[in-house]
């Protein structure tokens, strides 16, 4: 087991590094080692590490996800993404619809082309729509969506520059201060207990556009799925705007978030968008170990 092969994938900028836990069985993974091969200076370099194997049944695979940071246990929307393209090219299986487990959540999902993957999210585990976050020196409308990871979802329009100038806020996502304010957020342990990630929207037409501190990451990433389906789900509470809904990323990526609402019931929640295999290597197990 001196040399460990991986493929580096992305899902719309999301990067990982992806191991066949079907050829290194014995391989066991820590905080540690993870934030090595997740370094990207030292390392491999990715938001985050997943495990993908066989022997799941009736499932066609398990999946396990790790952030950067080492820390484990909620989903990743464009992760699993990149599971299915990633089981369908190892032939961990065959099936263009999948069916799997992540974390030990059931999980569905489906290969729409060669650049292009689907996943059906479970229904939000909690929706709390306009709150108020203090941060920044002012009071911020906010709301709360949890798809599998926890996620505040913020309109950049109700953030003022300047907390003295009550007609300061901000219009333009490029230039809004999503590190700063994102980790001041994600680190309020008297509304968060266990952190959460921050996403910071602007909305033209019908097209969300968006911004992400992810927690685990402690970084902005250039997307998050999770994330973007949160961040739709709240366009069409707050805004009016109906699925399936396109959002735009920082990498400029397109993800579609569909589903059906009654009220606030959500059903047939799903994320799509593009996938692909950056590129395949070989890494020394004693370097990372």
């Amino acid at each position: 087991m001196e040399k460990i092969s991986f493929i580096k994938m992305s899902g719309a900028g999301n990067d990982f590094i992806v191991l066949n836990k079907d050829l290194f069985p014995d391989l066991i993974l820590d905080s540690s080692s993870i934030k090595k091969l997740c370094d990207r200076r030292n390392g491999i370099g990715a938001d985050g590490l997943i495990t993908i194997g066989g022997s799941g049944a009736p499932y066609d695979f398990l999946m396990n996800y790790y952030n950067s940071d080492g820390s484990t246990g909620s989903l990743c929307g464009n992760g699993a993404r990149c599971a299915v393209k990633f089981a369908e090219f190892s032939k961990i299986t065959g099936n263009k619809s999948v069916r799997f487990l992540s974390n030990g959540t059931e999980y569905s999902g489906e290969i729409i082309d060669n650049n292009k993957t689907k996943v059906n999210f479970n229904p939000p585990a909690k929706i709390n729509l306009n709150f108020i976050i203090k941060a920044a020196g002012q009071s911020i409308k906010s709301s709360f969506i949890d798809t599998g990871s926890p996620h505040v979802i913020i309109n950049i329009e109700d953030v003022l520059k300047d907390p003295s100038v009550n007609s300061s806020y901000y219009s333009d996502l490029d230039s809004f201060p999503v590190f700063n304010l994102g980790k001041e957020i994600r680190y309020k342990k008297d509304l968060f207990p266990n952190g959460t990630n921050v996403n910071f929207i602007k909305i033209v037409g019908d097209k969300v556009y968006i911004r992400t501190y992810e927690r685990g990451v402690e970084d902005e990433t250039l997307s998050c799925g999770t994330g973007s389906t949160a961040s739709a789900l709240m366009a069409y509470f707050l805004y009016n705007i109906n699925p399936p809904i396109s959002l735009v990323t920082k990498g400029r990526d397109i993800l579609t978030v569909d589903f059906l609402a009654k009220g606030q019931d959500i059903t047939c929640l799903s994320l799509t968008g593009p996938v692909k295999i950056v590129y395949t290597g070989d890494f020394l197990y004693s370097t990372f170990f």
